[in-house]
């Protein structure tokens, strides 16, 4: 009997509700579905109080907040990755190349006339103002700049496509080469071009959202274009208000980028979504976004000193040889060096960004 009463009890199927097409029914089967979406919406909740134990405008003491995170020094993990890279030289390089031929090829160069026309000008207004080794420095810096920031002004809208789309393939290829490399494998240049493409629409995703996290600075940058024009930002109390008000602002992008730096590595994870890779990473920084923040500032420092050590003696350089040779004149120095830096750097940032992700996920504090 006990038997065949189990029987009948597993034989039972459970059937979802079903209501009547009246305006009764209709009216309970919107409250049922009210009431399941309102379950699942504190469900969620209650899984994002546990995965960020604290609270805002609650003070939270130190001793609840510190989350371990091992990681060597700066200087110390610079060298890592730098050691990481120069083990695989002859593929990274060749991936900068492949990057530096694109730029070349859409049209990403700084024009060598254009180029000349400023060093021109830049030599014929600082004869008086910088004069000695010191000037020199100085007006080489100052030509460095004008030709990263004023290099791409005049690209049209399909140029700076292309440009962006190789940009994103360089750095899913830095990615993936790494991984496969950190797996004991050994990819070569083609395998990372044609196997890392695959996360492009949820990379680009990715971006775009990191573009939404930067467009209050890029709203303060106009701002202050358009008040300094008329004479509001450029001393007294109305240009207090507007620094306080761009450094705020500035410390809100550098919160949101924290951790969208570190989603734009884990989208390129195999079935992985943008959304969940950008949760997966906010998760992944609780308890330590300043230190990561850190280590992105540190970064950013080490690409403008490389920077500046490399491109401005070569701009000084290529000032010495063609004022001794004319001849030489023709030759684009300074915008392949400057095309080819670039792509160097676009490759070491990629791998500084993957290995400080490596290391935050193999320390697997969870947050206090």
């Amino acid at each position: 009997m006990k038997k065949a009463a189990k029987k009948r009890e597993n034989t039972k199927k459970v059937h979802p509700k079903t209501y009547a097409r009246t305006p009764r029914g209709l009216q309970l089967r919107f409250l049922d579905w009210l009431s399941g979406f309102n379950a699942r919406l504190t469900d969620r909740q209650q899984s994002f109080l546990i995965r960020r134990p604290h609270r805002s405008f609650r003070r939270t003491y130190r001793r609840d907040y510190v989350r371990r995170l091992r990681i060597p020094g700066y200087v110390a993990f610079t060298h890592e990755v730098n050691r990481m890279l120069l083990q695989y030289r002859r593929v990274f390089i060749g991936l900068a190349i492949v990057y530096a031929l694109t730029i070349a090829f859409v049209g990403g160069l700084t024009n060598q006339e254009v180029y000349g026309q400023i060093s021109t000008l830049m030599k014929e207004s600082s004869q008086e103002l910088m004069k000695g080794g010191v000037g020199k420095i100085s007006q080489a810096g100052i030509l460095l700049a004008a030709t990263v920031f004023g290099g791409g002004s005049d690209l049209s809208a399909d140029q700076q496509i292309y440009l962006g789309l190789a940009l994103m393939m360089v750095w899913l290829a830095t990615v993936w080469l790494l991984r496969e490399f950190m797996l004991g494998r050994k990819p070569t240049l083609r395998d990372g071009l044609y196997n890392s493409a695959a996360p492009l629409v949820s990379t680009l995703v990715v971006v775009f959202v990191l573009a939404i996290q930067l467009l209050p600075a890029g709203v303060v940058a106009l701002a202050y274009a358009g008040l300094v024009s008329v004479g509001l930002a450029t001393e007294g109390f109305g240009a207090m208000i507007f620094w306080v008000t761009a450094v705020l602002v500035a410390v809100l992008s550098l919160y949101w980028i924290t951790s969208t730096l570190i989603a734009m590595v884990v989208v390129t994870l195999p079935g992985m979504y943008p959304f969940r890779a950008l949760k997966a990473a906010s998760d992944l920084v609780v308890g330590r976004r300043l230190r990561i923040l850190y280590r992105w500032l540190w970064a950013v420092l080490v690409v403008v000193v490389s920077w500046l050590v490399i491109m401005v003696p070569t701009i000084l350089l290529d000032s010495w040889l063609k004022d001794t040779w004319k001849q030489l004149d023709a030759i684009p120095i300074v915008p392949i060096g400057v095309a080819f830096l670039s792509a160097v750097t676009m490759v070491w940032f990629a791998a500084y960004v993957y290995l400080l992700y490596r290391k935050v996920v193999d320390d697997d504090a969870k947050p206090a």
